[in-house]
């Protein structure tokens, strides 16, 4: 039996500084910080490739579709999320050393969870939170709060502005199901002219279906579709870093995210495989159930990823809890909270994505250099 005392312990963490688990990536890494209700929240990004070409609008457009207060079927917490560049940008480009972005906090209102805490909302982080660390901040969560998946929208937009200028990969991404209401697709270009980031020109439905959610008292979850175009071919590390295992995990990090799927996803069980399988020709792939991954690597097709978002667990509604004690008790969830947080969801899951993207295009270039595949090379020589 491998015994482990304190000081290897103490050296592993030292050798792995991003065990505590608020660091992402490693080539790219974004060292996220703040809570829900402190005077700011943010984040460091470690590993940008200098020169490129930064300002703070070239972040807050992604922050300004996340952000919070924006219609009548989200939170009304009104913050401006203005992003602010600390370091790492000199005369308008990129150094290549640590940028430090930062987002005030401005409309906190810490009172309205003056009546939790000393009890455990169901379904939010309260308990695990309490038992792992010995205390929390009850404060919208604290550290458990959406609220910080802002800074990754922000790290997000650096790393889509890179790929989009070294590989001309873009991101985007849609509502596909708000609780029981399937979304149709219509087009794209529907995306940006809703609260809902529906791919459809009409959402009077999903609006009257929300404001009877809202009126009930309760919430429900969402599916959220993102994909990356105009993808870099060979991007993954087999066995246990392949892209697709990444997409996941990066995913699952998103508050509130109880499922992933890529390609055809859990639809693949009832495919055959003369279907699933992605034919080939001349022309390149005749479908994409694989979502742009074979092997954990990069076909440069399109990825096609497929998120589901649980019902928000802050409602109104009185539910069944414990206090501190260990006795029953009911617990009223008062504030401004989203009915569905899903509604918001879909600038995240492509930041995400995008952050996975760019970790994984820095990790090809330090192993393969700018070495053309095979079918590249006939390509260029034709």
């Amino acid at each position: 039996m491998l015994h482990c005392g304190k000081q290897e312990v103490f050296q592993t963490i030292w050798d792995n500084p991003c065990m505590s688990g608020n660091t992402f990536g490693t080539l790219f890494a974004v060292t996220n910080f703040g809570e829900s209700h402190g005077p700011a929240i943010g984040c460091v990004i470690d590993g940008c490739p200098p020169g490129m070409a930064l300002s703070e609008a070239d972040i807050q457009g992604d922050l300004d579709r996340r952000r919070p207060g924006t219609s009548r079927h989200v939170t009304q917490r009104n913050e401006p999320d203005a992003v602010q560049i600390l370091s790492g940008v000199y005369e308008g480009r990129t150094t290549g050393t640590p940028i430090c972005l930062l987002i005030r906090n401005t409309d906190q209102r810490s009172k309205d969870y003056g009546d939790i805490l000393n009890t455990f909302r169901p379904g939010h982080a309260d308990y695990s939170y309490l038992q792992k660390y010995g205390l929390r901040d009850p404060r919208g969560g604290g550290r458990a709060s959406a609220r910080l998946t802002a800074p990754m929208v922000a790290a997000g937009a650096v790393a889509k502005k890179w790929l989009l200028e070294k590989y001309g990969t873009t991101f985007r991404g849609c509502m596909t199901q708000i609780g029981e209401m399937i979304v149709g697709f219509e087009s794209w270009d529907h995306v940006p002219h809703n609260p809902f980031f529906a791919p459809v020109a009409d959402v009077s439905e999903l609006e009257a279906y929300m404001d009877e959610l809202r009126k009930a008292g309760d919430s429900c979850g969402a599916r959220i579709r993102v994909t990356a175009t105009g993808m870099p071919v060979g991007l993954g590390e087999p066995l246990f870093d392949k892209l697709d295992a990444d997409i996941a995990f990066a995913m699952m990090g998103i508050n509130a995210v109880k499922g992933v799927e890529i390609g055809a996803g859990f639809a693949s069980v009832t495919q055959r495989g003369t279907t699933h399988g992605d034919s080939l020709s001349p022309e390149g792939f005749k479908s994409n159930n694989s979502g742009g991954v074979l092997g954990g690597i990069s076909t440069g097709q399109d990825l096609e990823v497929s998120i589901a978002i649980k019902p928000t667990s802050s409602i109104i509604t009185p539910r069944e809890s414990i206090d501190m004690a260990g006795v029953s008790t009911t617990v009223v969830t008062k504030g401004r909270h989203d009915p569905c947080v899903g509604i918001r969801a879909t600038p995240i899951a492509e930041a995400m994505l995008a952050l996975v993207v760019m970790e994984h295009a820095l990790r090809h270039r330090a192993q393969c250099g700018d070495v053309m595949s095979p079918m590249q090379a006939i390509k260029a020589s034709v």
